[in-house]
């Protein structure tokens, strides 16, 4: 048996039908671009827009982080690229797992599966916890079951409990959902935008990009990585302070390649995968850099409020009401977030089972509503574990770098499956590759750099735990050993 073996693609577009065979059936054909750009969107618009504003421009980048999100949405383009060649060419659940099994081999497909079923169970708990912040501010609520300080959080436990029960119904449903929510969402941010721009004052924005100077820079664990292996300064403001503002605001276009986990359930991937890609990375930057212009203009930006930016600026000018609009698109919003990590954790998870990667009887597709519905009802349990009992803020570093990591592999991806199989029909093709596929993977390893040591740490030890039940059950378990098997008697005979 080789070490690093792939599974040919063949294969995977196979498992898409229901042989009746060795194979479970393949998800429903449902969505469409408008239903891919509402669950892109669903998820990609959430807290960074309310608060990650406030906070770079406040202590990175002034004015200036306009330009971070600009940065940051262009490295989100590089590697929405890759993932749209890969998409639109390998349409089925499993994103960059199936990706990474069809060209990198299968020690590196379960590393990626193992930890991207991690960023979105962390992210959906994560977020499930701001929800119930938000709610309990919206509604004063008690805080005894209800927002960061509760013992149990019932709130969060709540909202990924019934949010679960939706993405067990079925992915149309979920879709209806989720494109409410978002349109609820952003016509609540539109409306901001227009109205905060009543109220700027262009002095704010001078001088834009501010004067740089050094910091005093973190200690211990919580020091960059690429301070500690480069001795790179730390520094705020000015042209490197717009690049450190970038690479934390990178994270508010995390969750996108959601997207391309639904591509087994897309009605006409070649046509809608690039749409709904392309399209909710377009509908993200210009709702950021809109806000961003607009908070930077209300309020000077040395003092915007870090916790609440949108809504301290308005109560600034002394229209306090959209403080109220705002905590309503939060809530929607976080709503939104929550809902696609739980249908993308579970899509992922669906595809390493089929595999034999993990137990095949939690992949089984439920006859009526088409999902699956084991591995979802599954993970939403712990979800929702997570969610009620643990604080997760010195975890959510976790999210990002396993979002980072996904970016790397999948834009190594697309030049080895163009050597490989040239012959691969490809409804959208990269354009100058090599070139940006290499921009994208080296883009998204110097955020990583910029990441704590701590982080680092916790990812690592997350990911020798799944090498730990990879070796005990995932390598024996696994289709591709079972084909091997037949194959390593035949020739000893």
């Amino acid at each position: 048996m080789t070490l690093f073996r792939t599974k040919p693609v063949e294969d995977v577009l196979a498992q898409q039908d229901d042989d009746g065979g060795e194979h479970p059936a393949g998800l429903r054909k449902r969505l469409r671009a408008r239903d891919l750009v509402g669950f892109g969107v669903g998820i990609v618009i959430g807290t960074g827009i309310f608060t990650l504003t406030g906070v770079e421009a406040k202590n990175h980048a002034g004015p200036a982080v306009v330009l971070s999100f600009v940065l940051a949405g262009v490295v989100s383009l590089l590697a929405a690229l890759c993932y749209t060649e890969l998409a639109s060419s390998v349409p089925t659940a499993g994103s960059a797992y199936t990706y990474a099994y069809a060209t990198i081999g299968e020690p590196a497909a379960w590393i990626i599966g193992w930890d991207l079923v991690l960023e979105f169970a962390l992210g959906a708990a994560v977020v499930a916890r701001g929800w119930s912040s938000y709610l309990q501010d919206l509604f004063d609520l008690p805080t005894s079951v209800f927002g960061e300080h509760s013992d149990v959080n019932l709130g969060a436990m709540f909202i990924v409990a019934v949010l679960g029960v939706v993405a067990i119904v079925g992915i149309r449903e979920s879709a209806w959902v989720t494109n409410t929510l978002v349109a609820i969402k952003v016509a609540i941010c539109l409306f901001i935008i227009v109205a905060g721009a009543f109220y700027v004052k262009t002095a704010n924005w001078h001088p834009f990009v501010p004067t740089s100077h050094g910091t005093t820079g973190a200690s211990g664990g919580t020091r960059p990585l690429i301070q500690v292996l480069f001795g790179v300064q730390q520094s705020a403001f000015g042209f490197a302070g717009v690049l450190t503002a970038a690479a934390v605001v990178f994270f508010a276009y995390s969750g996108f390649e959601a997207v391309a986990n639904l591509s087994e359930e897309t009605r006409d991937p070649g046509r809608d995968l690039p749409r709904g890609l392309l399209g909710t990375l377009a509908l993200a930057t210009a709702l950021y850099v809109g806000v961003s212009l607009v908070v930077t203009g209300m309020v000077r930006y040395s003092n915007l409020d870090e916790g609440a930016p949108l809504s301290s600026a308005f109560d600034s000018v002394g229209a306090s009401w959209a403080g109220t609009l705002v905590s309503i698109a939060a809530v929607c919003g976080l709503t939104s977030v929550t809902l696609v990590d739980i249908v993308t954790m579970s899509r992922i998870g669906f595809a390493m089972s089929r595999d034999g990667l993990l137990p095949r009887n939690v992949a089984a597709v439920h006859p009526r509503f088409g999902t699956p519905a084991r591995f979802t009802a599954g993970t939403t349990v712990v979800v929702m574990l997570i969610a009620g009992f643990i604080s997760l803020s010195t975890l959510a570093d976790l999210v990002s770098i396993g979002t980072l990591f996904a970016f790397v592999l999948v834009s190594v991806a697309v030049p080895v499956l163009r050597r490989t199989r040239p012959d691969l029909q490809r409804a959208f093709r990269v354009p100058l590759s090599p070139v940006v596929p290499i921009l994208s993977a080296l883009a998204c390893l110097y955020l990583m750099l910029n990441l704590s040591i701590a982080t680092w740490i916790r990812f690592a030890v997350w990911l020798v735990i799944g090498l730990v039940v990879y070796v005990g059950y995932g390598r024996r378990h696994a289709l591709l050993n079972r084909r091997e098997q037949p194959r390593a008697t035949a020739r000893a005979a």
